[in-house]
């Protein structure tokens, strides 16, 4: 089988249905019962996807998802009863690329799984460019000129943001709500840390990111 996913699922009926589904379409398919099991089988093999349930013992999939984030692109999608936005919300700032809600159609979570996989492959999608940087969302990259940039995943969310704003003044508030959830407790004061930091990671190309006094921030081309 040319492709393989990880399904992190608690629920035995489950992680059975779709595990079958998926291997009797030709996707190889390993399962974990909780967060912490998926962990450990991300540590031991590479996998074209990964499948989260969010509401697991031992480490939940909002959990797994920033974990597998601080050092993987590979594409995340979520399976859960939560249906409510801010949920959908918090896993897209966490690194998720898509969401299932149950009940789901098997044959649609394996079409969005395939999709992912398929751009994830090279497959580029949209491009975004402003001045000196580059990103291609599909692919999580990001690019200063000829240099590839890596970025934690929350300072390439603000700037994916940013990106998809330019010559927008967007203010902290705004940036808080599209970027940490509007269920995040800090203050404004974040998003002024995380401006610093992805500065720093853009080099010259930093100063692409103006302040406006009083009002927030605006990507600019130069």
């Amino acid at each position: 089988m040319e492709e393989r996913v990880l399904l992190a699922e608690d629920e035995v009926r489950m992680r059975t249905i779709v595990r079958d589904y998926f291997q009797a379409h030709g996707v190889g398919c390993d399962m974990a019962k909780d967060g912490a099991e998926a962990l450990e089988l991300l540590r031991q093999r590479d996998y074209d996807a990964v499948l989260l349930d969010v509401l697991m013992p031992e480490a939940d999939g909002f959990t797994v998802c920033r974990a597998v984030r601080e050092h993987s692109r590979v594409p995340i999608l979520f399976l859960t009863a939560l249906g409510e936005e801010r949920d959908m919300l918090r896993g897209y700032a966490l690194g998720a690329d898509d969401y299932v809600t149950k009940p789901f159609s098997l044959a649609v979570l394996l079409a969005k799984t395939r999709a992912l996989i398929r751009r994830s492959r090279g497959e580029e999608g949209e491009r975004l460019t402003c001045g000196a940087i580059a990103l291609q969302p599909a692919l999580r990259r990001c690019a200063v000129g000829e240099t590839a940039v890596e970025l934690a995943p929350r300072d390439y969310a603000l700037l994916l943001c940013l990106m998809r704003n330019q010559g927008q003044v967007l203010s902290r508030a705004q940036l808080l709500d599209k970027v940490w959830g509007i269920d995040f407790d800090g203050g404004e004061r974040a998003v002024d840390v995380r401006i610093r930091a992805l500065r720093a990671a853009l080099g010259p190309a930093g100063k692409q990111i103006r302040t406006v006094f009083k009002a927030g921030y605006r990507m600019e081309g130069g």
